[in-house]
């Protein structure tokens, strides 16, 4: 006589399996989402400059990617981070961070340029600046220089390209992880039907 499917067992695979299934499913969802963002950074390439924003709260689009022009203030604070040139050698970008206002102003940060000495760039005093607003992951975003200033090479500008999209593979993961778990717990299953037989 053939004995039923353990009931915990069978409960406990079936809930891990709707949840995979449900990643699986959140994760296209995702991938629709990045590329309706990803459209609309590749469109912000082609409209027309906008004046340096203030810091967008976490839930205003952030304009990465459009051209911007900003005025720096006074310098406060400088620091080099690795980066590219547009010739795509190795080194250091530059990031000066500057008021633009009163005390509290609304803040930018500028890449100032490009070197292969990290301790380059330490004459600049500010001034206008114009640029595309890149991601920064202390600030949110900061405005890349068209132009290399106090002597630097430009750094290369963002690039839309380099945003990952990987959403679609993992949630084929997901769905291969779900079938997979599906397919082991039938075995098992088999393998102790079998025995009891």
């Amino acid at each position: 006589m053939i004995r039923r499917l353990p009931v915990i067992p069978t409960l406990l695979v079936l809930a891990a399996v709707a949840t995979m299934i449900a990643l699986g499913i959140w994760q296209m969802r995702r991938a629709h989402e990045k590329e309706t963002l990803l459209a609309r950074y590749s469109a912000a390439q082609g409209l027309s400059p906008v004046v340096w924003p203030t810091v967008p709260t976490r839930d205003e689009r952030l304009p990465l990617f459009r051209r911007a022009t900003a005025f720096c203030l006074q310098p406060v604070a400088q620091k080099a981070t690795a980066g590219r040139n547009r010739k795509g050698a190795s080194g250091f970008s530059h990031l000066v961070d500057c008021r633009t206002g009163g005390a509290e102003g609304p803040g930018l940060r500028v890449d100032i340029g490009w070197s292969a000495n990290p301790n380059a760039g330490a004459g600049w005093r500010g001034g206008p600046v114009s640029g595309i607003i890149g991601p920064d992951g202390e600030t949110r975003i900061r405005l890349i220089s068209a132009t290399g200033l106090a002597g630097l090479q430009p750094t290369a500008p963002p690039d839309v390209g380099d945003i990952p999209n990987n959403h679609i593979s993992y949630a084929v993961q997901w769905f291969a992880f779900a079938a997979i778990a599906l397919v082991i717990y039938a075995l098992a299953v088999r393998s102790r039907l079998k025995g009891a037989r």
